[in-house]
């Protein structure tokens, strides 16, 4: 049985990134916001921040809309973008937006969330997250949680879960079980990333925290990197191997 489960998740890997995940299939595409579908419920946002050390950075965010309910996780980098989205979401797709969630506590996670505030639409994020943001200074997420929280789109259920530090101290997963995507903010990289931004990083836990999440959620298809290009689990092995070699 389990030969048999295994050919299917592969198959739903191989269909839904062929039918969803082409580059030029743009869901809504502007100057400073890209919205693009990568399986039946599933979206991945990028929007553009500007930084002192590596220059304009496109970052991913993941979208879940289902039975006419939608979920944001990370805030577009800047409020143009995320006015953008809000507008996308609520006025071409006739969503009503049931919460936003905030996977750490960098700005490309929470940059926008002021918008979200706005429109009296939840935010979410952990303690640790709630906790570290207040410290800079940042938007500041609403409901809080400790290790786990399971938030719905309709019918569509997606378990938010910190497994370790990596990328921060607080950074946590999105894991959209019907779907078999998971969100793995910037904590995941795309393949042949270097190492990016380490300021708040714990790299000898890191490389044990992807693993936890490879253990968690095993039947993950379709991953989402902080930046850079969507793809399989070989992401998650690509940022383990990583961290690894480092962490000696």
């Amino acid at each position: 049985m389990k030969f048999f489960a295994f050919i299917a998740l592969l198959l739903f890997a191989i269909q839904h990134q062929s039918a969803f995940s082409q580059d030029n299939e743009w869901a809504y595409n502007s100057e400073t916001l890209q919205i693009r579908q990568i399986s039946p419920n599933t979206f991945v946002h990028i929007s553009y921040l500007n930084t002192d050390d590596f220059g304009k950075v496109s970052c991913n965010g993941m979208i879940v809309i289902n039975d006419g309910e939608a979920l944001v996780f990370d805030t577009p980098a800047n409020e143009e973008a995320s006015l953008e989205l809000l507008d996308w979401l609520e006025k071409d797709q006739q969503t009503t937006v049931k919460g936003v969630v905030a996977t750490h506590f960098h700005w490309d996670c929470l940059g926008g969330l002021n918008e979200f505030h706005a429109r009296e639409i939840p935010s979410y994020a952990s303690s640790k997250t709630i906790g570290l943001a207040k410290v800079a200074g940042y938007p500041i997420p609403e409901n809080g949680f400790k290790k786990k929280m399971t938030l719905k789109a309709g019918n569509s259920t997606v378990i938010n879960q910190f497994l370790g530090e990596g990328h921060t101290k607080d950074n946590f997963v999105a894991y959209v079980s019907s779907d078999h995507v998971l969100f793995g903010g910037c904590m995941i990289k795309e393949l042949g990333a270097g190492n990016g931004y380490l300021g708040d990083a714990n790299v000898a836990a890191w490389s044990g925290t992807v693993r936890n999440v490879k253990s968690k959620f095993p039947e993950a298809a379709i991953v989402i990197p902080g930046h850079g290009k969507i793809g399989g689990t070989e992401l998650l092995d690509y940022t383990e191997e990583m961290f690894k070699k480092q962490s000696k």
